[in-house]
């Protein structure tokens, strides 16, 4: 539906969402199945760039969370939607099964009370189940584990893909995503809300916050100040693909009050992933890691897979979670009408996405919004990366653009990098390029693609070179190179 401004003459949407993350642009998508006018606002230069992109890649099976919860009930339910998802939008997902680890007697009632907790939540495919049988399933698991709880409904996801796939097929059903515009103020009016970004100002009827670790600001811009979001940041390292021999699962410790614990896994593609701790910061922007960090991820990782070689890793990274002051997640209209808070977001965020889009959905429609079904949404979207199949014949620098060989480590050819060029969402970058195609992501980690990625950015987007950025901000290859040097210590 639109809407005219009375005072600007401008066109009003339906919902503006707040945060191109995986909760955002879930709950775009889910809205472009409806004739309404959306658009999302980004402050960043690509989808994905926060804790969506940096975070562990894990389909939770829903058994880590107090039963009754809005994290337990809508963990299982996002689990179950991963499935038909992938085959709509092919960005990436398998279901490996995970295992939950305890190396004490002492630690074996924990198991018993996700075990619980577990089947409570409708958790299928769980048992506890003693060492000689987790060594049956995991052989090259340490020998102190004494027992494990096993879950058959965890996965793995390529997290930054998933997003970049949801935002594509928003766009193509509608939604006008706003990159790199930063809300600076919200202003409630009667009709809706006045949105004042760094670019331009926005009228909706629904403001949607889903700003992750900025969503206790954003609330508040818009006159809801009673939330506080801590960022609780979780460093990683990502190994070469040729240890990931070592685990068939994902691969948990027993559980902390602060998390998860340090995990071992192998990701959607295939890397060896160890990590993250969890330590609470003041800056929302640091995503820094540091050597003594990395050697007790290391330390802490090699209690559950002692095997790994971390001369094989090829780089480190961090994500900082929205850890809220509220005991669950929010997920409601504000106080303020026609703001719907998502606050404290956190971990399984990612699991629970799609269900929390359902969600959202529903308290929009119990706000007011009408929902008339959008006949002409498409659901299908075509994956980026191209599997290669045994007879592939790419070479580098062929003039056949599907055989032009660009990126040796990954195989990404030119016409996948075109393809991700044209795909509603503007592209700049090389890291922006990397997420989309795996280019850079290999054990050179861009020494060899980075430049004729850029060259090629360049001829496509008709700028020059030095205008294609390499990293986001507060990175660069060469930094990371210097930390795989370091990793290759410990």
């Amino acid at each position: 539906m639109k809407y005219k401004s009375s005072k600007e003459n401008v066109i009003m949407y339906d919902v503006c969402i707040i945060g191109a993350g995986v909760v955002g642009m879930n709950i775009a998508r889910e809205l472009s199945k409806y004739k309404l006018k959306i658009c999302a606002l980004e402050k960043e230069a690509d989808v994905s760039c926060g804790c969506s992109k940096s975070n562990s890649g894990i389909v939770h099976g829903g058994y880590s969370d107090e039963p009754g919860t809005l994290k337990a009930e809508l963990c299982v339910k996002g689990n179950r939607m991963y499935e038909q998802l992938e085959n709509e939008l092919h960005f990436g997902y398998r279901e490996t099964g995970s295992f939950v680890l305890a190396f004490d007697v002492d630690e074996i009632p924990t198991l018993e009370k996700l075990y619980r907790y577990g089947t409570e939540n409708g958790v299928g495919g769980l048992k506890l189940m003693d060492a000689a049988e987790t060594k049956q399933h995991e052989p090259y698991l340490s020998d102190t584990v004494k027992a494990s709880l096993y879950c058959k409904n965890a996965g793995v996801v390529s997290p930054y893909e998933f997003v970049i796939a949801l935002a594509e097929n928003a766009i193509e059903n509608g939604v006008e995503l706003m990159l790199q515009d930063k809300v600076e103020a919200i202003e409630k009016q009667s009709a809706g809300f006045l949105v004042k970004t760094n670019k331009q100002n926005i009228q909706a009827r629904f403001v949607i916050n889903a700003a992750g670790v900025y969503s206790d600001q954003i609330a508040a811009l818009a006159g809801d100040d009673q939330y506080k979001i801590t960022p609780r940041r979780g460093q990683y390292v990502i190994l070469d693909k040729d240890q990931n021999y070592l685990v068939n699962s994902v691969i948990f410790q027993v559980p902390t009050k602060l998390g998860k614990g340090i995990l071992v896994t192998t990701t959607y593609h295939g890397n060896l992933m160890i990590g993250p701790n969890a330590e609470e910061i003041d800056d929302k922007d640091d995503v820094g890691t540091d050597e003594k960090t990395l050697q007790y991820i290391t330390e802490t990782a090699r209690k559950s897979v002692p095997g790994f070689n971390m001369k094989k890793a090829l780089k480190s990274f961090a994500g900082n979670r929205p850890v809220s002051n509220q005991k669950d997640w929010v997920i409601e209209e504000s106080r303020v009408k026609g703001l719907i808070n998502l606050v404290g977001i956190d971990s399984p965020g990612l699991t629970s996405s799609p269900a929390i889009a359902l969600k959202t959905v529903s308290i929009l429609k119990e706000a007011g919004l009408i929902l008339d079904k959008n006949i002409n949404f498409k659901a299908e979207r075509r994956p980026i990366i191209q599997k290669k199949t045994d007879d592939f014949t790419g070479v580098v620098d062929s003039l056949d653009p599907a055989l032009n060989i660009i990126c040796r480590c990954e195989q990404v050819t030119e016409a996948e990098i075109i393809d991700c060029l044209q795909r509603g969402i503007s592209v700049s970058s090389v890291d922006a390029i990397g997420r989309r195609t795996r280019a850079g992501y290999g054990r050179c980690q861009n020494a060899f693609c980075g430049p004729r990625v850029r060259k090629l950015i360049a001829r496509e987007l008709k700028i020059a070179e030095d205008e294609v950025a390499e990293k986001g901000k507060g990175s660069s290859s060469l930094a990371q190179r210097a930390k795989r040097i370091t990793l290759t210590k410990m």
